[in-house]
């Protein structure tokens, strides 16, 4: 596993120029001319290597492309308007009527109602299930779902599938796995553990000032022969798969998502994450390690009646695992629990440090009450499988001084 000091010289080094302006260029033109009629043909047919139209790329979304391709080791990525719309980039762009989406763990509401009514709306089906409910997911992929999705660490209940165990399935099987790396770039390597596309929401850790809405999808290498792109339930996608080979993932997504649906990045958006992304390992490195310390002096002092969830925690029911697979930490969340809606509200407004809003990963630390924001129209039973309740609050640690946090909170809880 490469150390936050690689990745510190790795994304300085690759964002910054020597030359000229040290900064990125920011490129906002919309449309950009064609040298001849040759080459106008050649950019559309995929066959030569510049701009099209700015839905469907420009040099400043390429720069961030290749940056955080690069971070997370594949071989391309494709920015986009934001973490939702990388997410809605993929399924559109892989699913149709008739296929079957199997989804692991506790999601994002955001994902959770794509999948659940946007994507049932176009007659995509789906099956949830636990981290470790094994049996179902090899039922499943049995069965020929078409994609299998999950995130690294669940937002907001911090559920930790075995990354390895899943991807090796889905290999097995031959079926597409998908997954939000969001809450752990750089802790977590998902195209090494076997992952074919990794989404993140830049928005969050990777920007980290929450000036810049934007997502990012990024994808490994197709292989020549034995893909599983070729696999028989992908073969509405073999005719572009045999044309473009390896980089067969980015114009799959461009032709039959982003070239119809815009869901497009902002050049000065893509701008404001490589500003982000040039401390992303000092950041990462920083809040890892307050979320622990957070987390337990939370679970030292805090009174009777309010509760701290994080794996990092002997009381958690992946704490085993986060000890095997996240010895570097598994992203800025941790949670509280009051019991009560009331008593969450009352805990939430004596804050004094604490950025109540409805983000993560960012530089300060923020905290949100969940099932009467984003949970709001989600029944008990769901938000049961999500791992949120009344009481139920979801904190992102950020860069202040981890006891100062700590005590924000403790104070706060202590007037309950």
């Amino acid at each position: 596993m490469k150390d936050f000091n690689y990745y510190n010289t790795l994304l300085v080094q690759n964002i910054g120029s020597k030359v000229g302006p040290v900064a990125p260029n920011i490129v906002p033109s919309a449309a950009f001319g064609y040298e001849d009629a040759q080459q106008a043909e050649g950019i559309f047919a995929g066959e030569v290597n510049s701009p099209l139209y700015a839905r469907v790329g420009n040099p400043t979304n390429a720069k961030l492309e290749s940056v955080v391709a690069n971070m997370e080791g594949g071989f391309g990525a494709i920015a986009t308007s934001s973490g939702m719309g990388a997410i809605s980039m993929v399924t559109t762009a892989f699913l149709e009527a008739g296929d079957e989406v199997l989804c692991i763990g506790g999601f994002f509401g955001g994902t959770y109602t794509l999948i659940t009514e946007t994507m049932k709306r176009f007659g995509v089906s789906n099956s949830f299930c636990e981290v470790d409910d094994f049996s179902h997911i090899e039922a499943k992929l049995k069965s020929g779902v078409k994609m299998v999705l999950m995130e690294s660490v669940g937002n907001p209940s911090l559920r930790l599938p075995d990354i390895k165990t899943i991807a090796e399935m889905c290999h097995v099987y031959e079926t597409l796995l998908l997954m939000d790396n969001t809450a752990t770039p750089l802790i977590v390597r998902p195209l090494e553990l076997g992952v074919d596309i990794v989404v993140h929401s830049s928005t969050k850790n990777m920007s980290g000032h929450s000036a810049a809405l934007g997502g990012v999808a990024i994808f490994r290498a197709v292989k020549e022969e034995g893909d599983k792109l070729l696999n028989e339930k992908y073969a509405d996608l073999h005719k572009i798969v045999r044309k473009m080979g390896k980089k067969a993932f980015i114009p799959i997504c461009k032709k039959r998502a982003i070239r119809d649906m815009g869901m497009t990045a902002n050049a000065f958006g893509s701008f404001l994450t490589m500003l982000g992304l040039e401390t992303l390992a000092l950041r990462v490195e920083r809040v890892n390690a307050s979320v622990e310390e957070v987390a337990k002096l939370l679970y030292e002092k805090l009174p009777d009646g309010v509760r701290v969830n994080h794996p990092s925690l002997p009381s958690s029911p992946d704490h085993a695992r986060y000890k095997l697979d996240f010895k570097q930490g598994c992203g800025p969340l941790l949670s509280l629990n009051c019991g009560t809606k009331e008593r969450a509200f009352t805990l939430l407004n004596k804050l004094k440090l604490v950025t109540q809003t409805a983000n993560i990963g960012d530089n300060r630390t923020l905290a949100l009450h969940m099932t009467s924001t984003i949970y709001s129209d989600f029944d008990v039973q769901t938000r049961h499988f999500l791992g949120v309740d009344e009481g139920f609050i979801r904190v992102s640690i950020g860069l202040e001084d981890p006891e100062m946090i700590a005590n924000d909170f403790l104070q706060a809880a202590n007037e309950l």
